[in-house]
């Protein structure tokens, strides 16, 4: 048997001190040197004066997969990053900035100079023959910006515009309620489905007439007046929405305001009827809508809203049934009354078919309820991607005494067409004292801070001018129509020539024509009178820029209807079924 043994007890102990000196030493050439990295995965070694006692670790080592970051993406690869500016993109913008240094310059009073930026403005878009980034967003700051830019050339890019005539716009039933179209059959079932599925808080219903006038907005012309109205809805929906809430009718009442005026401000109808809801005088008097010689509350877009909400409201507690208020609300509740006192019938259906209402209101009502339903159903008819307009935001400023437009314009440095936008109550280019002026957002401290600055009692002709580079005392009078004396003498006695951002008072004269309202007429329509009116602001009737036509490049609380075979009393003391 083979073994190992050690030499004698000497050779033993000088084996041990060599190991010793060698650990405690740590400068024997036999040392393991210090380690430069340290593995993470050990753990950390005892304090030097701490005892333990003797473990046996078995340690092994970690596996290490090698397709580790087989399911990951590269952090360049994985990051989403916005597309890349088009040319499209970067005209868009520089046009913007034209638009803005056009708009300094008609300020002051450089025509000539404003005009050249608009055109330039316009050359930057209309020769962009790439694709935008975003084209939605795209197409909203190009038409933004070309209406701007028609206003300002409508107003002859002067601030000044001179009062003109008040301009209205004929409303669009004018041409439809007295009309028949036919029935699609196929329609019917399709319809039927529709409904069944439908939410709404006003009763929608299937009949011919319905389905005649789906057919109708289904047609080219038919879609051009339907499309139309919705697009302008989009300035009115919000506050049109929170009034019909707060008054506790159905939200789809909205419709009876695009038929009876397209949501057009300014809409007259040739029966007088006034406003987005078409109110004639005497009802709107009755609910609260004054008029004067400065004014018409009839087309305030909030306060016609109001009013029209209440007087349908009323109009249903009073019938029972939202087919006979809407009725009513187009021919007056007597002429519903009467017609349901000839027939005893308390139904708009049979009303109909017996001939007891007139034409226009025997087809009212299938027009509101085909053009509720069919934007219900938008998708099943083509309507889903209507862009709407942007909503109508601005601040108000109530009028401490008569005021001139044109001096808020001066002040807004907006054209007056946008102010007038903004007020279609306002009958004349002049606001009465105590009025409550709507204003572009955030103008309200720089206009109320601009009027200070001039006499009140010369608010209603006196104007503001901003001097700039090159403006001379007499250019300016000549300008406005006045001399350098007033000029000089309406500004304290002034005897230096102005300087460039100097404002000056203007004592010009006030002369406007009297307001004369357009009315069309039509040899066979006997449309009655509507009921009721709202807001809406006529466009000029101007030709666009040259450079832009020629294109450069909670649900209501409803009373039961009344249903038919009820007995009630007539007006004559008889019962008929109802």
């Amino acid at each position: 048997m083979n073994s190992f043994r050690f030499g004698n007890s000497t050779d033993i102990t000088a084996l041990v001190i060599l190991g010793l000196s060698a650990v405690l030493g740590g400068c024997s050439p036999l040392a393991p040197q210090p380690r430069q990295f340290v593995t993470p995965f050990l753990p950390p070694a005892p304090a030097a004066n701490v005892k333990t006692s003797p473990t046996v670790i078995d340690l092994e080592p970690p596996k290490i997969e090698t397709d580790l970051y087989r399911n990951e993406t590269p952090r360049s690869l994985a990051q989403e990053f916005p597309p890349r500016p088009t040319q499209a993109d970067s005209r868009i913008r520089r046009a913007e900035d034209r638009f803005e240094a056009a708009k300094k310059l008609y300020q002051a009073g450089n025509m000539e100079g404003a005009r050249r930026e608009f055109d330039r403005a316009l050359d930057l878009v209309l020769s962009s023959s790439d694709e935008p980034t975003d084209r939605t967003g795209y197409d909203r700051r190009l038409e933004s910006l070309v209406e701007a830019i028609y206003r300002y050339d409508v107003e002859g890019l002067g601030s000044g515009e001179s009062a003109q005539e008040p301009r209205f716009d004929k409303t669009p039933l004018d041409d439809i309620l007295s009309n028949t179209f036919p029935v699609d059959p196929r329609l019917k079932h399709k319809v039927a489905e529709q409904l069944a599925a439908t939410v709404s808080q006003l009763p929608l219903e299937v009949s011919d007439p319905v389905l005649s006038f789906i057919n109708f907005f289904s047609s080219d012309r038919g879609r051009k007046v339907l499309v139309a109205g919705y697009k302008r809805q989009g300035k009115y929906k919000k506050l049109i929405s929170r009034v019909l809430d707060e008054e506790g009718v159905p939200q789809e009442l909205i419709f009876l305001a695009q038929a009876e005026s397209g949501f057009l401000p300014r809409a007259v109808s040739y029966m007088s009827a006034a406003g987005m809801w078409q109110f004639i005088r005497q009802r709107g008097n009755e609910y609260g809508l004054k008029q004067t010689q400065y004014t018409d509350e009839r087309f305030d877009p909030e306060k016609a809203t109001r009013a029209a909400a209440r007087h349908l409201r009323d109009l249903y507690n009073q019938f029972g049934d939202w087919y006979l208020a809407i009725a009513a609300y187009n021919c007056g509740p007597v002429t519903v009354e009467r017609a349901i006192q000839r027939t005893g019938y308390a139904d708009v259906w049979e009303l109909r078919e017996r001939h007891t209402l007139p034409l226009e209101t025997s087809n009212y009502v299938p027009i509101i309820l085909a053009m509720t339903i069919m934007f219900k159903n938008a998708k099943d008819y083509g309507l889903e991607d209507i862009q709407q307009e942007d909503p109508l935001e601005y601040d108000t400023l109530e009028l401490e005494s008569t005021t001139n437009l044109a001096l808020i314009s001066d002040l807004a440095g907006t054209p007056i067409s946008t102010i007038k936008e903004l007020n279609p109550s306002l009958l004349r280019g002049i606001a009465p004292e105590k009025y409550q002026l709507h204003l572009p957002r955030g103008m309200v401290a720089t206009v109320s801070a601009g009027l200070e600055s001039v006499p009140a009692d010369k608010r209603a002709s006196w104007r503001i001018h901003r001097v700039e580079t090159g403006d001379t005392l007499a250019g300016i009078a000549k300008r406005y129509n006045s001399s350098p004396a007033a000029l000089a003498s309406a500004n304290g006695g002034m005897k230096d020539a102005p300087e460039s951002g100097d404002y000056l008072l203007i004592p010009a004269a006030y002369s406007e024509m009297r307001p004369v309202a357009r009315r069309t007429t039509t040899a066979t329509a006997t449309r009655r009178p509507a009921a009721t009116a709202a807001p809406s602001t006529a466009k000029p009737t101007a030709k666009r820029p040259a450079a832009t036509t020629a294109q450069k490049a909670a649900p209501a609380a409803k009373k039961p209807a009344a249903a038919k075979g009820k007995q009630v009393a007539t007006s004559a003391g008889k019962k008929k079924p109802v």
